[in-house]
């Protein structure tokens, strides 16, 4: 056990972390970042693979980090336990998963937000939009489902832009596996004359330098005389 524990120490402890949210200074996207730094493969809440809780799942002769339902924002325990429970064969799509877990249609709506029907092999658009034509209550019997000569073949969506997958992971796991969102504004604040955390060993001492990136810590203690510390992230790493 205690040689197996050194060899999976960053997945295992990172896990334990992602499992006691909310805690500390650190959020999951900082926890999710430094697993990844350890060469720890994570991979993004699915409703055919996550447990409410993130554990560590089996990858070839290692293991990744699956992340859990828990981290998908305004998602109930009971509500993604029925998601589990239900899982004794794989979702074939979004209905089948609305169907099978009997969850409700704003729940099921919340899970594609979150882009966790990746397995069902749609875009989150895509997923999106067939969960929001769902109903929880039964249809009258003048719309119900049948033969219709005048009903439109399914077009599909285009792909939502990987920027704006991005912003939706962060708006519904608080992280995103996919890419940084500084990543997109860097040749921007290149030309205006920002650096990266990256670029900070190769600055001289005392050198007035120009960063952005995500607050992770920002703190004002009475003692520091109106100094404010503030910790930023950006795609190659953190800056204090």
């Amino acid at each position: 056990v205690s040689s197996w524990l050194k060899c999976h120490y960053p997945a295992a402890f990172g896990t334990a972390l992602l499992n006691s949210q909310p805690m500390g200074f650190y959020a999951p996207a900082q926890i999710v970042r430094d697993m990844r730094e350890h060469n720890v493969t994570v991979l993004a809440p699915d409703v055919n693979y996550s447990d409410w809780d993130t554990a560590l799942e089996p990858l070839g002769a290692d293991f990744a980090v699956r992340l859990g339902l828990r981290q998908i924002g305004g998602l109930a325990r009971a509500q993604a336990e029925r998601v589990v429970a239900a899982r004794d064969a794989p979702y074939a799509d979004v209905a089948d998963l609305h169907a099978r877990a009997g969850i409700s249609a704003p729940v099921a709506r919340r899970l594609a937000e979150a882009d966790a029907l990746r397995s069902v092999f749609i875009d989150r658009r895509q997923a999106l939009w067939e969960a929001r034509a769902l109903k929880d209550a039964p249809d009258l019997p003048l719309f119900r489902r049948g033969s219709d000569e005048g009903t439109a073949a399914v077009v599909p969506l285009p792909a939502m832009p990987w920027c704006e997958q991005v912003v939706a992971d962060y708006q519904t796991i608080r992280l995103s596996l996919k890419a940084h969102p500084m990543a997109f504004l860097r040749k921007s604040l290149t030309r205006q004359g920002y650096i990266r955390a990256a670029d900070l060993p190769a600055s001289r001492n005392r050198q007035k330098v120009r960063m952005a990136g995500l607050v992770l810590i920002r703190q004002r203690p009475g003692t520091a005389k109106g100094v404010c510390f503030i910790t930023l992230e950006d795609e190659t790493g953190v800056a204090n």
